[in-house]
């Protein structure tokens, strides 16, 4: 595990690897580098493979959201950039899953010379955006409102994260996202609950459940100048494989569309024998 100081806020990475062109794996709401442990070591084989934790996740800072700190995928994108940098020294190409795949699109907007591919595996559709909620069935098109205006109310929603922050509600959740069940492990419970026990971990919780705007990937894919793999675990309920099919045919961006039968929304912790292969084809290796 290593450090990386960015504006003042520690940020942990992982690193394997010291041949090759380089990739960095972000990865989803909640996880951390960690959530791609059966990844780093594959790639590093024959890449500079890095993961790290976004602000507020994982072993990385959790400030408190304000004035300086804000948690937006713009914010997570310039750590990304920058990451690669300063860290990474070289172009890279990045890979993200679900909401980690908006922050690889966001950085590779924000800084297309230092972005040469970008891998996006069930990445999030935010459906609840605020732009998107016209498309909902109405108790949903009215209640995410209310519900994340209630969030607002901080001793509200500091008890609502502290009873979603248990491994018993950790584990049911897995269930739902992942389609192989096998693949939840007591150390995958663990890897997610210990950070959500941070001193300030309930408030980055709140910021982001509450955060209905910035972009979307329809937003980001036309402004991307490399070229896109878009992997989707057909089995996820969150991010429907529709939708992905969808985004594959409307956006040149994307140069392969691969789906997993049988998989669910975090395919490369529940398949690495099925998404290790295919990164590495994809990176050249």
């Amino acid at each position: 595990m290593m450090n990386y100081f960015w504006r003042g806020q520690r940020i942990r990475y992982q690193q394997a690897g010291a041949e090759g062109s380089a990739v960095v794996l972000v990865h989803g709401f909640g996880a951390s580098s960690d959530h791609w442990r059966q990844n780093l070591g594959v790639l590093g084989q024959r890449h500079r493979g890095f993961a790290l934790d976004l602000l507020g996740f994982g072993g990385s800072a959790k400030p408190a959201p304000g004035a300086e700190i804000a948690y937006t995928f713009e914010t997570w994108g310039a750590l990304v950039a920058d990451f690669i940098r300063e860290v990474v020294g070289e172009p890279a190409a990045v890979v993200g899953n679900s909401i980690g795949g908006i922050v690889a699109l966001q950085a590779a907007v924000q800084a297309p010379a230092w972005v040469t591919r970008v891998g996006l595996l069930n990445p999030s559709l935010r459906l609840l955006h605020r732009r998107k909620r016209a498309q909902l069935p109405w108790h949903r098109r009215w209640g995410a409102p209310v519900f994340q205006n209630l969030l607002g109310w901080e001793p509200f929603g500091v008890w609502f994260f502290q009873r979603l922050a248990q491994p018993q509600v950790i584990r049911r959740l897995l269930q739902q996202a992942y389609a192989r069940r096998s693949a939840i492990t007591d150390d995958l419970v663990q890897m997610l609950y210990k950070p959500s026990q941070d001193p300030g971990a309930a408030q980055v919780f709140l910021a982001f459940v509450r955060y209905s705007d910035g972009p979307l990937l329809e937003d980001l894919l036309p402004q991307v100048t490399c070229p896109v793999l878009l992997v989707w675990g057909e089995a996820d309920p969150w991010e429907p494989l529709a939708l992905g099919r969808t985004l594959a045919e409307g956006f040149p961006q994307v140069k392969q569309f691969i789906s997993l039968p049988g998989v669910g929304h975090c395919p490369q912790d529940e398949a690495p024998e099925l998404v290790n292969p295919l990164l590495l084809d994809w990176l050249g290796g």
